[in-house]
């Protein structure tokens, strides 16, 4: 049992993330035990062919599945809301080595397997090629799918954003997840495993990060020094791989021409210039269109270096019929 203690602040700094790695770490764990995934069939049987062929020795290795522990350096949480893949791989890459050592050592704390021992005797290069496999598993399997989970996670964290700021702390964390409960100042969380922590939160707040492929489950993080997170799935997720499929015709009659065109180009994110060389449209019209999707909750943005860009949220995907 896990116990997040909240203080007089923390509420107040609790925030959310989306957070690619630990989607990453979940999209392999669903590879590994599709059996226990029935939600994302329809993405394994597409994933599972693409990435038959790739090399994750090293992630098998680090992170089998199972067990009541696994190393915290590959998938750290987040240090901003919107972090990109390779900002946090980065992130792994810099791992100090003694970390390595000292988490890999914990998850095999009686036998030290001969896949994991380059963990322990060259950790400074072992985490190279780890970053390689990861990186290739991203590109292969999650960056085309990546607008669509995004979306979806973006639509959780407006929604229950919305729901702590109207109807308070217990009635938003009451249906976060079944083995999360809220009481008095106490977040507690009954995870599969059998961990056992009591978190006094002392005006960190609380990491929320929405995931679509730890379903299932939910995953506490409370390893120092990393600030305290939950990890868990948002409700519909059956419908990130199957939306509905709305009359193609009847969008633009919906909502017109241009905004439709404009939310069927959103298949991927994309910034303002971009869609207007694509669509012949002015940036300004672009723009104008583009600020009416996003108010009636179609379209989402995020700014990705010195660049705004726009996608579909779960709802506008829903309005758009597959392939557009």
């Amino acid at each position: 049992m896990i116990r997040f203690r909240f203080g007089q602040d923390d509420l107040l700094r609790t925030r959310f993330a989306i957070a690619p790695l630990m989607e990453l770490l979940g999209a392999f764990y669903v590879l590994r035990r599709p059996e226990r995934s029935v939600v994302h069939r329809s993405w394994v049987e597409w994933a599972a062919p693409r990435v038959s062929g790739l090399d994750l020795s090293l992630l098998d290795a680090a992170a089998p599945f199972g067990g009541p522990y696994w190393p915290v350096f590959i998938s750290p949480p987040p240090r901003e809301p919107h972090p990109t893949i390779e900002a946090e791989l980065g992130r792994v890459a810099r791992t100090p080595p003694e970390r390595v050592v000292a988490e890999i050592v914990r998850r095999y704390p009686s036998h030290l397997p001969a896949a994991a021992r380059p963990f322990v005797d060259e950790p400074a290069w072992v985490l190279g090629e780890l970053v390689g496999q990861m990186r290739a598993l991203w590109d292969t399997g999650l960056a085309p799918r990546w607008p669509a989970i995004s979306a979806f996670l973006e639509s959780e964290i407006a929604a229950r954003a919305r729901r702590l700021a109207s109807v308070g702390s217990r009635a938003a964390f009451a249906d976060l997840h079944p083995s999360v409960s809220w009481e008095t100042g106490c977040l507690t969380v009954r995870p599969t495993t059998k961990s056992a922590a009591d978190v006094e939160l002392a005006g960190r707040g609380l990491l929320l990060i929405p995931s679509a492929f730890t379903w299932p489950q939910v995953w506490p993080r409370t390893d120092a020094p990393w600030d305290p997170a939950l990890v868990y799935p948002p409700a519909g997720i059956g419908d990130l791989w199957e939306p509905p499929q709305p009359d193609d015709g009847a969008l633009a009659s919906l909502i017109g021409s241009r905004r439709a065109r404009i939310l069927r180009e959103l298949d991927r994110p994309s910034a303002t210039l971009d869609l207007a060389v694509r669509l012949h449209i002015s940036a300004g019209g672009i723009s104008d269109h583009l600020s009416v999707l996003r108010q009636a909750g179609l379209v989402t943005r995020r700014r990705e270096g010195r660049r705004v860009v726009y996608a579909r949220t779960l709802t506008g995907d829903a309005l758009c019929p597959r392939g557009g």
